[in-house]
């Protein structure tokens, strides 16, 4: 990262809704991605609607973009959400930097911590889940489904449920593994569909939650990212925490 870390900072072209929510002296940051926000532009015509608004070079995985000066900046890309999920999404302001955390991804060390609301109420206040997925590509689109495959792992708690009809509850989701649509998978399966979930939920529920409410998006967040990487010789500890958006406890 050339130039002074603050004005690298202040230039950020960040996306309509995207925040800084933490930064640590290395060049990690996390950012707050809003719900129907791209985590990256698949072509120039998505740029507007990513968490920033600069051209992405898919190979190298980051942002590449001119500082006023005509600097050249980039910002590499560490995770994604899905753009109907809401939350942390981390990214590292040099390529080193941003292979040092890759590695700790890889080796699982990394914590992340999921909000959902969902519809019913799960048998016991906490579990562990474990599944068998098989993950396709099916015209460009991710698709998981319970059976064979790989191992899913999380750890649920529920938060809080309210028992109307149908019935809501909100579940605190700690995922032990980071597959392809697991969460959304997972709940489906134990009949906990997530609220506004096209793919894998109860879409007659969906049509009338989303009328009684105006609200139709994917009530999945992401809450919280923590872990320890390696870098420079040291270890460094990084957290971040996106507040849960209002409307998932607003119908409880």
């Amino acid at each position: 990262m050339s130039g002074s870390p603050e004005s690298f900072w202040a230039g950020l072209p960040l996306g309509t809704g995207v925040k800084v929510l933490a930064r640590d002296a290395n060049g990690l940051v996390a950012l707050l991605k809003p719900v129907g926000v791209l985590s990256h532009p698949n072509t120039d015509r998505d740029q507007a609607k990513a968490v920033l608004q600069a051209p992405y070079d898919l190979d190298r995985e980051c942002f590449q973009w001119a500082a006023a000066d005509g600097t050249p900046r980039r910002l590499w890309l560490l995770n994604r959400l899905d753009s109907a999920t809401s939350g942390v999404i981390l990214a590292a302001a040099t390529e080193v930097l941003a292979a040092a955390v890759k590695a700790e991804f890889k080796q699982r060390e990394v914590r992340k911590v999921y909000q959902a609301l969902v519809f019913g109420v799960p048998r016991e206040p906490t579990q562990s889940w474990r599944d068998r997925l098989t993950i396709e590509k099916r015209g460009g689109q991710i698709r998981s489904n319970a059976g064979g495959g790989v191992l899913a792992e999380c750890r649920m708690r529920l938060v809080r449920s309210a028992r109307g009809e149908p019935p809501l509850s909100l579940l605190r989701l700690e995922p032990q593994t980071g597959r392809s649509h697991q969460l959304r998978v997972q709940c489906a399966r134990r009949r906990l569909p997530i609220v506004g979930d096209q793919t894998y939920g109860e879409f007659r529920l969906n049509r009338e939650f989303a009328k009684a409410s105006r609200n139709k998006r994917l009530f999945l967040h992401s809450l919280e990212t923590s872990f320890t990487y390696r870098f420079g010789g040291k270890d460094h500890a990084f957290a971040a925490t996106a507040p849960l958006p209002p409307e998932f406890t607003a119908y409880l």
